[in-house]
């Protein structure tokens, strides 16, 4: 039987993180294009490739979030991305939520979809090779309206059976709860919604009877939104960061674990650095470690490099691998 604790507390092995490299097909198609690449699925294999097949990563890595169609594709190297990435010691996750819809109450909140056959494809997954999941749910804050209770708790529930699934099925959970960068708002007013969200999730968590010990929780920074004037210093971000986290987060879970949300590789790696150092100060304030599962600001300047052409490959890795060093070292 898999030790789900051991699993989960292994991702945080001192200086590693995960990456996520779990983008959808539309989203995977946005971020290529983004850089004036013409998408299809063998770009989207390349793309994948560019990353996984980084030698290397291995120093700076505990895991990788794969999208559900790269766990049957193979790398350049014609082994399959999962059992690449094992050799390695790396460990292989899953995204398995189906993005988000419109919420019928409240046409202009998203939830997430996905549940209808969830275990059957968990345990398909975990036959191809992953040892984790990751499912994630968005809140766009509004003034003081948005977002809903109601989409708060629909969401949570939602979150809650996920996890369940994922538990019963053998594999650990990473509850991504995303409060989105977008908009006028300020850092203490997502710093409230992050806790709004965090304390019905898990309230709502103790409910289904899911097991806090071997969850991850991956998380939004306190931030002004992108459209306000405000510029947040890192020192800033990590006081109202982790004072959310303090105040919601039950100390039993496995970990939490920082997304970058928009940020530019340098923002996102300056306030992983101060959160970090604050979590350290006075002999350590946080009962639970704390590491990233970056997306784009891990990924970004190496596209920039890439641009899609195998010629570019050697420059787009280093860059990658400098950027990883960089985020590993403010864990340390």
């Amino acid at each position: 039987m898999t030790d789900l604790v051991a699993t989960a507390r292994s991702l945080f092995a001192p200086g590693k993180g995960i990456l996520a490299a779990d983008e959808s097909v539309h989203t995977a198609t946005e971020r290529l294009a983004a850089h004036n690449i013409t998408t299809s699925a063998e770009m989207r294999r390349q793309y994948r490739d560019l990353f996984i097949g980084t030698i290397g990563i291995e120093q700076y890595l505990s895991g990788v979030i794969l999208f559900s169609e790269t766990l049957l594709e193979k790398g350049n190297d014609k082994k399959l991305f999962s059992a690449s990435l094992t050799k390695r010691g790396i460990m292989t996750g899953v995204k398995v939520d189906l993005g988000t819809e419109p919420f019928p109450a409240s046409q202009h909140e998203l939830i997430t979809q996905g549940l209808l056959d969830l275990p059957e494809r968990i345990a398909k997954y975990k036959k191809q090779g992953a040892v984790f999941t990751k499912w994630r749910t968005v809140f766009c804050i509004d003034g003081g309206t948005l977002p809903s209770a109601q989409a708060i708790h629909e969401n949570a529930k939602r979150l809650a059976s996920y996890a369940k699934d994922s538990q019963t099925a053998g594999l650990v959970p990473i509850l991504e709860s995303e409060v989105l960068f977008k908009g006028k708002h300020s850092r203490t007013r997502a710093r409230t919604v992050i806790e709004e969200t965090l304390q019905t999730l898990f309230s709502v968590l103790d409910e289904h009877a899911v097991d806090r010990a071997s969850i991850i929780l991956k998380t939004s920074m306190a931030l002004s939104g992108d459209a306000n004037e405000k510029k947040d210093l890192p020192e800033e971000v990590a006081e109202d960061t982790l004072a959310a986290l303090l105040k919601s987060v039950p100390r039993q879970i496995a970990g939490i674990v920082f997304l970058s949300g928009g940020q530019t590789p340098d923002q996102a790696t300056d306030n992983l650095s101060a959160i970090c150092q604050l979590s350290k100060k006075d002999g350590g304030t946080t009962p639970w470690p704390i590491s990233f599962s970056f997306a784009r600001a891990l990924q970004e300047e190496a596209l920039s490099s890439w641009k899609g052409k195998e010629e570019n490959i050697s420059v787009a890795r280093a860059a990658f691998l400098a950027r990883l060093a960089k985020v590993s070292a403010v864990l340390i």
